[in-house]
């Protein structure tokens, strides 16, 4: 009856005892577990802070390795840098050199070539491809041969600067990119856990650009370090080669410039001696033809001189032909009239002397003219030699370049 009266939703007090005694087993059990768990937790979060502090310290090394790295290199080009501008600036004055020596060519050029103009002029026997002429032909060939290696030269040291100028710039875009890495890693080292303003960035782990490996980095800079001692080499060498060069070409000029004037010289002085000897000849003919013009005056006076005895024999033989009778007698005093008419008359008529003095007054005259006109022919060589290309050769100055 009593247990048909037990309300049938009430627990035992066993099962009451029970229900407590596995709360506080579940409890204890939940509370172990959690305890567990927060240890756990703290040793993680002691290792992931550990952790965390070696990543980014090790972080922080590689970042100053790589700022050194950056560091070194870009002092490595901007030294390559400095001696590839003072190179160039060096090469521009050799350039400068090269340009006074290609515009200082040109002076004695031209007036080589006048002086040859000029020897055009020259007449006669006197118009001979002489040592001079030689000479001259020889200082046009040697000049313009110089004007050539010059233009070469100096053709090539503009490519010179050409490529030392395109390293100058490979240098100065590799050293603008350092510049602005450096710039960064130097922004990144000094970021520190209380940086305030740090941000997280989705998008970082997202690759932007062409990313290089380091070796290729290592490699792009070593091809822009190579590049530029190649052009400073070949700087080097270039300077060298157009020292010699000026030096050579301003002996060479030097040497025949003298050997043409001492050709002028040697053959002013053979003119003026060829010209002193027929001013002597002419001398001589001169005097002759005065001698000979008074011989013909004196042979001609001869002539006339006999007129007059001619004329007293003949008027006696007129005279005596008037004899009378017997008196025109052909004695010895007609006989020696007639003889002596004769021979005056024959003497008289006999010129050949006159004549062949005339003639030889006459070739006396072609004489002195030929001589005159050659000595015309050597005053005039005198003057283009002596006057016009000598004293125009000495306005030339040949220069060290």
């Amino acid at each position: 009856m009593a247990r048909l009266l037990q309300d049938p939703s009430k627990l035992l007090p066993s099962e009451w005892y029970t229900a407590n005694k596995m709360q506080r087993a579940s409890t204890e059990s939940q509370k172990s577990r959690s305890e567990c768990m927060i240890a756990e937790s703290w040793r993680l979060v002691d290792e992931i802070e550990k952790t965390t502090q070696k990543t980014q310290s090790d972080v922080n090394k590689k970042l100053e390795q790589r700022r050194e790295e950056i560091k070194f290199w870009k002092q490595e080009l901007d030294n390559k840098l400095a001696q590839i501008v003072h190179e160039t600036e060096i090469l521009l004055t050799f350039k400068n050199r090269l340009e006074r020596a290609l515009e200082g060519c040109k002076e004695p050029l031209v007036v080589a070539q006048k002086c040859l103009l000029y020897r055009q002029r020259r007449v006669g026997i006197d118009l001979v491809h002489d040592e001079v002429e030689q000479q001259l032909l020889k200082e046009v060939e040697v000049l313009q041969g110089i004007i050539a290696l010059l233009e070469r030269t100096l053709e090539q040291t503009n490519e010179q600067i050409r490529r030392n100028r395109s390293a100058k710039y490979d240098l100065d875009m590799d050293l603008k990119d350092k510049f602005t890495a450096l710039t960064i890693d130097d922004y990144c080292a000094s970021l520190t856990n209380d940086t305030p303003h740090i941000v997280y960035a989705d998008n970082a782990m997202k690759p932007e650009g062409n990313f290089v490996s380091p070796e290729d980095w290592i490699d792009f800079t070593n091809i822009n370090v190579e590049k530029a001692d190649k052009q400073r080499n070949n700087s080097l060498a270039l300077k060298a080669l157009i020292d010699g060069i000026l030096s050579q070409i301003a002996n060479d000029m030097r040497k025949q410039y003298e050997m043409v004037n001492n050709a002028f010289r040697n053959r002013v002085e053979e003119v003026k001696d060829a010209k002193h000897k027929l001013e002597t000849l002419l001398a001589m003919v001169m005097d002759e033809t005065a001698s000979q013009e008074k011989n013909i005056a004196a042979l001609k006076k001869a002539i006339t001189d006999k007129e007059a005895p001619v004329k007293v024999a003949q008027t006696r033989l007129e005279a005596r032909n008037h004899r009378p009778n017997v008196e025109l007698c052909y004695d010895t005093v007609h006989s020696s009239l007639m003889s002596e008419v004769q021979e005056i008359t024959k003497n008289i008529q006999r010129q050949d002397a006159l004549a062949q003095a005339q003639t030889e007054l006459k070739g006396l005259s072609r004489r002195q003219l030929s001589l005159e006109e050659e000595i015309k022919v050597k005053e005039n060589t005198l003057y283009i030699d002596e006057v016009l290309c000598m004293q125009m050769r000495e306005s030339v100055c040949i220069n060290n370049y």
